[in-house]
């Protein structure tokens, strides 16, 4: 039987907005919710993110995404930049707040210039994606870049996909590999998976299917549906593993439960 597959998938994911409520409480919460009320009654922005946070989650007060987002909008107001990516988000899923790309990108940039991370991230996708804004991969990459120098896996993921493919800049391999590496090792599985392809093709790295394998099993490992596929593929072919019909089938049947087509055609054929 002909097990040679050739057709390897990668992860080019759809940007993803990473959520950036984070919770802070810090010193205000000492004093329990009335001590955070007061505080954020008084004018404190911390204070008045954290009550926003605390409306959100339900915990010690009545959970509201309407309460939530006034208190953000409060410290968004004055600079808290915690809050503006807080009040960005509420803004981008209409929770609290009548839904708005526009109002979303608006706050998530005030955050953004201040260096918040998440912010950073995000506002990264809504230029990629156009939402809110007008399209632009060099604005995206900028933003994605700031982001991943500051360690989020997200950004460093998206990065290295734009560096991969030339868009918004100048398109290395090398800087992709870099980023995806970066990303990989903080357990991104887009990222291992698509450094597996990397070395699976020779791309800028010496070719080897051990390492392919490598990053393959790790995103698999991780619920990546690709993955899976490709270290069916692997075992299938015995390419970096040993050769095994019944692990190609277990890890098929993996990603096939995910809905991913090749993959249920693959262990249908195994099957037959």
């Amino acid at each position: 039987m002909d097990h040679k597959q050739t057709c390897i998938p990668k992860a080019d994911r759809a940007p993803q907005h990473q959520k950036a409520v984070e919770v802070s409480l810090g010193a205000a919460s000492d004093a329990g919710v009335a001590g955070v009320m007061h505080l954020a009654v008084q004018g404190d922005d911390a204070a008045q993110c954290n009550l926003g946070i605390m409306h959100l989650e339900g915990r010690g007060v009545v959970r509201s995404d309407e309460e939530a987002a006034q208190w953000f909008r409060k410290a968004a107001e004055q600079g808290h930049a915690e809050a503006q990516c807080n009040l960005a988000v509420l803004f981008l899923d209409g929770c609290g707040v009548v839904k708005s790309d526009t109002e979303a990108v608006r706050w998530f940039r005030k955050a953004a210039d201040q260096g918040h991370v998440n912010a950073q991230f995000n506002l990264g996708n809504m230029l990629e994606r156009g939402h809110g804004v007008v399209k632009s991969d060099t604005e995206a990459v900028r933003w994605y870049k700031k982001a991943a120098n500051q360690g989020d896996s997200g950004a460093q993921f998206d990065l290295g996909r734009m560096l991969e493919n030339g868009r918004g800049v100048t398109q290395s391999y090398t800087e992709a590999i870099h980023w995806y590496s970066k990303a990989a090792e903080q357990g991104e599985a887009d990222a291992q998976c698509n450094l597996g392809v990397m070395h699976l093709e020779g791309r800028c790295v010496a070719q080897s299917d051990a390492m392919a394998a490598r990053w393959f099993q790790k995103a698999a490992d991780r619920g990546h549906a690709d993955a899976q596929c490709n270290l069916g593929i692997m075992h299938l072919e015995g390419r970096g593993v040993a050769q095994s019909d019944a692990m190609a089938a277990r890890w098929f049947r993996k990603a096939a439960d995910q809905g991913h087509t090749k993959a249920d055609l693959l262990s249908a054929g195994l099957e037959a």
